[in-house]
């Protein structure tokens, strides 16, 4: 067996682990720290929103010797607006232009159509107005409302409410962060964005599902033992799913990865980077929430009910109890230890003589005169 395998064996049986729920305010703290300089990020920065959001125009050309950069130049100095340009494999490009009004296009690919030097009969144009960007975004608001309320309440229904606040707390702390760093990186939100957090949102629930499910099979019928309290539980059942966390983890973000960093990043395809992004983000995100933020909350919510505290009172004062016997045992064990001489003779045994050497020398030879 790997040692990975074996440390899993000893988390899952309870031999080893690392205590989780004492640290939780360390977590707690990690985590609104992060969640504001999203906020603050978003507020500040704001987010780029792509053409299907905000409205405007997607101009492709034939192939042209006009580089990328020189294109976005022209597109800019014409629109008036940031503009967007990619290199497609044909050789042609694609400019693409958020935000301006689709009554100027005509305007727009005349201009390009000299600056580049391509006839504008070939130069493509394809119009996207707001009212459409608006009506997607709408939707994608709905569907990422009506997920929220469907995981309530089955939450709610399989496990119980405490975990499906937990869980919700989770879902909106993964959210909030993948949307800030969007804001910070300054990528642009297209619907590929959306697909990616509606992905990571399920990815993130099933991780928490995950442990939920560990934390309720280890807490059937706790209140009638006086070993462990439900916190001690809810520890030991995120330790006995944390080596398949992490593997399920690294397994799903290795190839979103790809996408990121060599995809978007080192072969140039930008269209890759609105959904890789979200993925990556977000699935270290909801992994994070899963072990730090759902369980240690749950732990914090159940504990506050009358029957976990006066378990929890058992719980401590048999450990207390415990813990004085040993002491005393160990107090009478190290008094009889000092008590006891090193050298003692055993008991009723009396002075040793030493036979006398000259015994057959001073004796009488036995002949008589």
């Amino acid at each position: 067996m790997s040692k990975l395998g074996n440390l899993g064996a000893r988390l899952y049986r309870g031999e080893v682990g690392y205590d989780f729920i004492a640290k939780r305010k360390i977590w707690y703290g990690v985590s609104i720290l992060i969640t504001i300089t999203a906020i603050v990020g978003l507020a500040v920065r704001g987010l780029n929103m792509g053409i299907d959001f905000e409205g405007g125009a997607v101009f492709t050309t034939p192939k042209t010797s006009v580089s990328a950069a020189k294109a976005e130049e022209y597109a800019e100095k014409a629109s008036g607006h940031d503009a967007i340009v990619q290199e497609l494999g044909t050789g042609g490009l694609r400019i693409q232009i958020a935000g301006i009004d689709t009554g100027k296009s005509d305007e727009i690919s005349s201009e390009l159509s000299k600056d580049l030097g391509i006839d504008q009969n070939k130069i493509n144009a394809d119009l996207v107005g707001p009212s459409w960007g608006d009506t997607i975004a709408n939707k994608a608001w709905q569907g990422l409302a009506i997920f929220m309320v469907l995981v309530v309440i089955y939450l709610a229904i399989a496990f119980e409410w405490r975990m499906a606040v937990a869980a919700l707390v989770a879902l909106i702390h993964d959210i909030t962060i993948t949307v800030g760093i969007y804001a910070l990186v300054g990528f642009e939100v297209t619907p590929g964005t959306v697909i990616g957090l509606l992905t990571i949102l399920g990815y993130s629930l099933y991780d928490t599902v995950v442990v939920f499910d560990s934390l309720k099979e280890q807490t059937k019928g706790i209140e009638k033992q006086t070993r462990w309290t439900y916190s001690d539980i809810a520890n030991r059942s995120i330790n006995s799913t944390l080596v398949r966390s992490i593997n399920t983890t690294v397994v799903a973000l290795l190839p979103v990865a790809g996408l990121l960093f060599i995809g978007g990043g080192f072969l140039g395809a930008g269209m890759l980077n609105d959904i890789s992004l979200s993925l990556f983000v977000g699935l270290a995100a909801g992994a994070y929430s899963s072990i730090f933020i759902a369980t240690p909350l749950v732990a914090d919510l159940k504990e506050r009910e009358p029957k976990m505290k006066a378990l929890k009172k058992r719980v401590l004062a048999k450990r207390a109890a415990t813990a004085a016997q040993a002491e005393t045992a160990a107090a009478v064990v190290g008094h009889q230890a000092d008590a006891e001489p090193e050298d003692a003779a055993p008991a009723g045994a009396g002075p040793r003589t030493q036979p006398s050497r000259s015994r057959g020398r001073t004796r009488p030879s036995g002949k008589r005169r």
